[in-house]
């Protein structure tokens, strides 16, 4: 039985993120032949097949499916057993006395048992011919009345007998009703010969792959575990849902601190150490050069003493323990190399460092390997790991810094500065965003014989390391303050970090006060850094609380000095005035100033490239860029991902790039799981942000209620926080526009003039003015005044022309195209439309191409059919939809339309046969109420019903 298999109830893999795959496997099966599922244990392969078998009963199909497991390998005719246990009696009672015979033996086990060996049964041929044709007759009798499908899980551990058998039937079965899929392990000797044989031809093979990150994050949140946790685990897994829910197991009811590694389950230890051991010879070997490596590649392992290593790499791919990631090699679950490791003999382990330290392209990699290597103090070999830790301060390679320093730590002689060491190596850790060496390193201090200030420090990184969830760093906070009584110089840092968490709780009076603090600490010290960023985030809440005073703030912050390599560029001055120049409109000032401090960021790692390519992602997305969006945002996930942090910045910019270029419905999912995440680490910034981003996708997906929803929390949060600027979070307009939808106009344009009247006294809000111009628009169409509509919507794509906002510019074009048509300039609003289709095309904003192509639709009265609530004609069929151009009227009569109805009176009537209201397919198809009323009034005249109940009715029999 698979790992899938051994999940306690109600844990099963999920099938998340398997759609496609499924999909392939009824496509085979539909067309005839057979499919086998491979895949290492635990990726899910059982929860497939029970897919696949659920939608078989439903159609009808008789259903046989064995489950054998590794002690039933040796039992004869075992799974043979099963499978005639479990056909209906009637097809057995006809069959031929002997026939019966044969399989009477099998059912009681006269014919013995046995290792099946390679399947010859010597004094059985008379036995087992009758029982292949009885097997045969049977499954053939069966598959007369009904379809049937074999579903075979783990053929590994099928008998040869068995296998022998059902191998005869399946290339015999012909044009009868009669599949089969199976699924057996992805390395197991002689299991490719026994699943191709087990299958009709023709045969489709296909690999289970890992799950995404998303999908694996939503299976273990349906599991319990906190959105930081799945997060975590999906790096420490490699996209095994058995194997990260066993992970996820390791955590306890307490969760261990994000610093301390996951300890590998002793099932799952042992599962892993069971792959690598079916591996061919020699392969695990070059599998543990590579794990000992800092970043093994193939022409590292064979100069290292591997000279076949590019055929057991490619082998141990096949087998899912590693992966390419260009030239360097990964395992896929990492904890296969800490099996690797932990299993090695330190003799072996020593001697293949000893290789890698001579072919080191470095000083560093060499003083890492050599150090290694030994064991013991050794002042030369620590004088070396200091100089080449230096040397990769110098160029902001922190990671690397963190393991030298603490190797240092771990070689040094007595009477050398050890607790300095490993008070660089959590500092430096921490800021590359590596919890494993910096939680070894800070607890080393503070289990040893340390200073105060030492102390304080290492408490700093642990306290960095909790990314949004500072509010859970209490003790650590208390302990450090106790410490620091002492020590005047890290009052400043340490002040810092709780202004940070009062601004995260959503306590800014809290944060001043903090600020205020910190300023006058680094001030005594003469910490220019420290006091730099305190100014910065002093510039920033004056900024959110709408005091003009922010810019002499930030501007003596940008005047001291901040050397770029602090491991906090997403902290500095610098990189918060491109932030405000993200709210100021000014795009190609920010993205200009972020791919410089890109640069910097990438030798870091970490939260600061995190923050970098984060802000790039909102950027592009502004400004119509959107498969970069796309492509900063997925980069920081990643990033994110392996360095444990908080997820749920990295999920609302996820969902930010999304609504512009990539898919409503996934927007809609990394927002709720951003909420999610946001909430459990109570961090009201980010809970504040995934709320907007959730609110514009509920109203995108057309969930208007839920969507209000969502924006009236945010616009309460804010209130209770003193927010008042609106250039931050621009939902004022998204509110207006959910809530005219929902008919609430009083509500909507109180909102409206709430955000004007902020807008207009900061006086730095041109793109929220539009903003709540196109949002006035939408409420002035839907009270009956288009023509006013008209005129705010195209002011306000004429403004985000000349901000350089493509998509904003769409957007107020729909809107003045819906005005348009309300009005009855049908070619007008097809125009309208037509150029936001082009401007939506041009910048791939494939979210709002699809939404355009449906409003074009219907201006063209086109539909794919009369009851398609979203019915659109494909564009490429239609060429005067992507223009815009024609005339015409948009109630037309339809060629296909039922009883003579127009293609609008048809759209109507079946959004009306779903259940739509009124409202809502006025929302939906840009008209007003009264025009879906006298729309309703004449279909009910043409099909002789009098009520919506009858209109369903009549359309359900046609």
């Amino acid at each position: 039985m698979t790992l899938g298999g051994d999940l306690p109830a109600g844990s099963r893999p999920g099938l998340l993120g398997r759609t496609e795959l499924l999909a392939g496997i009824e496509q085979r099966l539909a067309a005839g032949g057979g499919v086998v599922l491979a895949g290492p244990d635990g990726i899910g392969k059982s929860a497939l097949l029970d897919a696949v078998a659920a939608t078989a009963v439903g159609r009808g199909e008789l259903v046989l499916r064995l489950s054998p497991a590794e002690p039933e390998r040796s039992l004869l005719y075992s799974g043979l057993v099963d499978l005639f246990t479990q056909l209906p009696a009637s097809a057995m009672d006809p069959l031929p006395l002997p026939y019966r015979a044969a399989i009477d033996a099998v059912l009681s086990g006269a014919i013995g048992t046995g290792d099946a060996g390679d399947g010859s049964y010597d004094g059985y041929p008379a036995f087992e011919l009758a029982c292949r044709r009885a097997l045969r007759r049977v499954l053939e009798t069966v598959a007369a009345r009904q379809p049937v499908l074999l579903v075979l899980d783990d053929t590994q551990w099928l008998d040869a007998a068995s296998a022998g058998m059902l191998g005869y039937v399946v290339r015999r079965i012909g044009d009868q009703p009669i599949r089969t899929v199976a699924a057996r392990r992805l390395v197991e000797p002689g299991s490719d010969h026994w699943a191709s044989r087990l299958c009709p031809p023709p045969v489709l093979e296909l690999t289970v792959p890992p799950l995404a990150a998303d999908d694996l994050a939503a299976l273990l949140e349906a599991h319990g575990l906190p959105c930081r946790a799945a997060s975590r685990l999906h790096a420490d897994s490699g996209g095994n849902p058995y194997l990260a829910l066993a992970l996820g197991g390791a955590f306890g009811p307490d969760p261990e601190p994000a610093w301390r590694p996951v300890p590998l389950p002793e099932p799952v230890r042992s599962r892993l150490r069971q792959r690598i051991d079916a591996l061919p010879a020699g392969v695990a070997e070059t599998l543990l050069v590579a794990a000992l490596a800092t970043r093994p590649t193939v022409a590292q392992l064979c100069l290292a003493g591997r000279p076949d290593a590019e055929r057991e790499i490619r082998l141990a791919v096949s087998a899912g323990l590693v992966r390419l990631d260009g030239p360097v090699v990964r395992f896929t679950p990492a904890g296969v190399a800490t099996v690797l490791v932990d299993e090695a003999e330190s003799p072996r382990r020593a001697a293949i460092h000893a290789a890698l330290a001579g072919v080191a392209t470095d000083r560093a990699e060499d003083a890492r390997h050599r150090a290694l290597a030994g064991a013991g103090p050794d002042a030369e070999v620590t004088r070396s790991l200091v100089a080449a830790a230096e040397a990769a301060l110098r160029r902001g390679a922190r990671g690397l810094v963190a393991e030298l320093y603490l190797l240092a730590a771990d070689r040094t002689p007595p009477g050398w500065p050890r607790q300095e060491w490993l008070v660089n190596a959590a500092e430096a850790a921490a800021a590359a965003g590596q919890p494993d060496l910096a939680g070894r390193a800070a607890e080393a201090v503070l289990a040893g014989d340390a200073t105060a200030a030492h102390r304080v420090r290492a408490r700093i990184a642990l306290i960095d390391l909790a990314g949004q969830a500072l509010g859970e760093m209490d003790q650590a906070f208390a302990a450090a303050l106790a410490d620091a009584e002492s020590e005047v110089a890290l009052l400043g840092p340490l002040r810092l970090r709780l202004a940070w968490r009062a601004l995260v709780a959503g306590t800014p009076d809290r944060a001043v006060a903090e600020i205020d603090g910190a300023i006058a600490a680094a001030r005594a010290a003469g910490d220019r850094i420290t006091e730099a960023m305190a100014l910065g985030v002093r510039a920033q809440v004056q900024r959110v609380r709408g005091h003009p005073d922010y810019v002499d703030t930030l501007a003596r912050a940008l005047a001291l000095p901040v050397p770029e390599l602090t491991g906090w560029l997403h902290l500095t001055p610098r990189y918060l005035s491109a932030r405000f120049a993200l709210a100021d409109d000014r795009l190609d000032a920010a993205r200009a100033e972020l791919l410089t401090m890109l640069a910097t960021a990438e030798r870091g790692g970490g939260e600061e490239l995190i923050g970098v390519l984060r802000s790039l992602a909102e950027v592009s997305a502004r400004a119509g860029r959107c498969r970069e969006a796309l492509q900063h945002a997925q980069r920081a996930m990643r990033v994110c991902e392996q360095t444990r942090l908080s997820p749920g910045p990295c999920w609302y910019t996820l969902a930010v790039a999304e609504l512009a270029g990539g898919s409503v419905a996934r927007a809609l999912a990394y927002a709720e799981r951003g909420v999610r995440a946001s909430e459990q680490e109570r961090d009201s910034i980010f809970l504040c942000r995934n709320l907007h981003v959730l609110g514009q996708a509920r109203l995108r997906a057309g969930q208007h209620r839920a969507g209000v929803e969502a924006l009236r929390r945010l616009r309460d949060l804010e209130a209770a926080q003193g927010v008042a600027d609106p250039s931050m979070l621009r939902w004022h307009g998204d509110l207006a526009a959910g809530l005219a939808a929902l008919g609430a106009y009083d509500e909507a344009t109180e909102t409206i003039a709430q955000g004007r009247r902020a807008a207009l006294r900061l006086g730095h809000c041109t793109g929220v003015l539009a903003q709540l111009d196109r949002a006035a628009a939408l409420v002035l169409a839907e009270r009956g005044d288009p023509g006013s509509a008209v005129d705010l919507s195209a002011a306000a794509a004429e403004c985000f022309a000349t901000l350089h906002q493509p998509i904003e510019r769409g957007h107020a074009l729909l809107v003045q195209g819906g005005a348009e048509r309300r009005r009855r300039r049908y070619a007008a609003a097809r125009v309208a439309v037509g150029a936001a289709l082009t401007i939506f095309l041009q910048v791939e904003a494939k979210p709002w191409v699809e939404q355009t192509t449906r409003t074009l639709a219907r201006a063209e009265g086109v539909s794919t059919g009369p009851y398609a609530p979203e019915g659109v004609a494909r564009t490429a069929d239609h060429p005067r939809l992507v223009a815009g151009a024609g005339s015409g009227d948009g109630d037309r009569q339809s060629n296909g339309g039922p009883e003579g109805l127009t293609s609008t009176e048809a759209h109507i009537a079946g959004l009306v046969r779903q259940g739509a209201s009124n409202r809502e397919i006025a929302t939906r198809l840009f008209i007003s109420v009264k025009t879906v009323e006298a729309t309703l009034t004449r279909v009910y005249r043409k099909l002789g019903v009098r009520s919506r109940t009858q209109l369903s009715s009549r359309l359900n029999e046609r």
